[in-house]
């Protein structure tokens, strides 16, 4: 049991620090556009500026999407969730866990290959600063097999205990009893 304790802690951690990379690579691009701007105002140039905050979006994106859902940020219709009998719902959820976590490890498998493809090949990117693709697109594979891993945890914390693990949002609780 401690072993399983454990775990859980370990994937708490791996969720919140998640979250936390997300959120640094928003800061990013912030940094990014004020550099960008300051460059402007002094007649200097910043080359690549642009497809960096890209490369930081989509960091972000990938990056703090099993912290979002972790803590119940993410859209679910809970509506239907909460109109229907326990063991109705406990089926439905299930089935929502188990598609979304077939779909995440897809999406993770497809997004090495196409970051191996990259590296493989030495594509680099179009713009002024030629930056290796693979290394931006890293943060979509890693992003991604979180995600993964958190939709199966949830899954089998669904199977095993009958709820899942994600922490109630305010506005759901607000509006939906």
């Amino acid at each position: 049991m401690a072993a399983l304790r454990q775990v859980r802690r370990g994937l708490d951690l791996l969720y919140f620090a998640s979250g936390v990379v997300g959120a640094l690579f928003l800061i990013a691009i912030l940094a990014l556009i004020v550099v960008q701007m300051l460059a402007r105002w002094t007649g200097e140039v910043f080359p690549g500026a642009p497809d960096y905050a890209g490369y930081c979006m989509a960091a972000a994106s990938f990056f703090a999407f099993a912290h979002a859902l972790h803590r119940g940020s993410h859209i679910r219709v809970s509506i239907v969730l909460s109109a229907v009998s326990e063991p109705v719902r406990r089926i439905l959820e299930i089935w929502c866990f188990g598609i979304g976590a077939a779909t995440a490890w897809y999406v993770s498998w497809y997004a090495y290959r196409f970051v191996y493809w990259s590296w493989k090949f030495n594509e680099v990117s179009q713009g002024q600063d030629a930056t290796p693709l693979w290394i931006p697109q890293s943060s979509m594979v890693i992003g991604s097999v979180i995600l993964a891993v958190a939709l199966t945890d949830h899954l089998i914390h669904v199977l095993f205990v009958g709820d899942h693990r994600i922490e109630r949002d305010l506005v759901d609780q607000s509006h939906g009893e």
